[in-house]
């Protein structure tokens, strides 16, 4: 499990898949969210814009992140 601290209240769910080297690029990170690649707290979510906050887990191919 990758541990992400973030700085501020929140962090753009591409941002932070770009940020914890899942994705090489925010388009790429868009692509897998649209197609329901990622889960957020263990459900699909489609928002690419989503506001990920500490205590969420994001889930994308078999690596979780737990942001702190």
């Amino acid at each position: 499990m990758i541990e992400f601290k973030v700085t501020g209240d929140y962090i753009p769910l591409i941002q932070l898949l770009k940020a914890a080297g899942l994705v090489q690029t925010g388009g790429e990170a868009q692509i897998v969210v649209t197609e329901g690649e990622v889960q957020y707290n263990g459900q699909v979510d489609y928002r690419k814009r989503l506001k990920v906050k500490p205590g969420d887990v994001i889930e994308f191919r078999n690596q979780k992140i737990m942001v702190i």
